[in-house]
């Protein structure tokens, strides 16, 4: 990893606030939080173990726990200012059913969690566009590595379809990720869904959410 590949921090992308406690508040997720979980209630299994990558702040995850009890949840953000805020949540939130966070970079081989699989589900918030495409691909290697048969790998954020952008916003988003980063880029579904395949990985849903985003909902084939 190098300082080009990622945000220098945690905040690179918009203001966030922090408390005296070490809480990280993202607007984004204030935002998105409730669409993301009422999408996650319907598609992720009742129980077992959701790998979060690129959990940020540590906010989403503390939600998801606490709306969907049944599954154990393990955060993780390659940024070490990211994983204090999420711990610092957890410790706020006083949850029993997540895991202190890793620091995972889904370009590496091992990812340290190995002894944890196979995970029921897997989910990326906002992450692949924030990072090179190696760091797609190694998400999708990572979940058919890591997922159990019929587990869900779920992604969300803003997405091209058929080399096309789904609207304005995200067209000049995606300007100015690449001028910030030229490895950086709002990616293409057609593309995730051929790179997916030989993983064993099925995109099964595209729901429209907010502000032009999408959720993608991965499956990992029996076989």
């Amino acid at each position: 990893m190098t300082k080009s590949d990622f945000p220098p921090n945690p905040a690179a992308l918009e203001n966030r606030d922090r408390t005296g406690d070490g809480r990280q508040f993202s607007p984004s997720a204030a935002r998105n939080s409730g669409p993301i979980r009422e999408v996650l209630a319907r598609v992720l299994p009742g129980s077992g173990t959701a790998l979060e990558i690129g959990s940020g702040t540590g906010e989403h995850v503390v939600g998801f726990a606490r709306a969907l009890p049944g599954l154990l949840w393990q955060p993780s953000d390659p940024d070490a200012a990211a994983r204090a805020s999420i711990e610092a949540w957890i410790a706020a939130e006083g949850l029993a059913n997540v895991r202190a966070p890793v620091g995972i970079d889904t370009r590496q081989a091992l990812w340290g969690v190995e002894n944890d699989a196979p995970f029921a589900a897997m989910i990326s918030l906002n992450m692949i566009h924030i990072a090179p495409w190696e760091s797609a691909l190694g998400l999708l290697a990572g979940a058919e590595r890591l997922l159990r048969p019929d587990g869900v790998l779920y992604l969300y954020g803003p997405f091209m379809m058929g080399g096309a952008q789904t609207a304005p916003s995200n067209a000049a988003f995606d300007a100015d990720l690449k001028q910030g980063n030229p490895s950086w880029g709002v990616r293409d579904i057609d593309d995730l869904v051929r790179e997916a395949a030989p993983y064993g990985l099925e995109l099964r849903e595209v729901v429209e959410m907010p502000a032009n985003n999408l959720s993608l909902v991965f499956v990992k084939t029996a076989g």
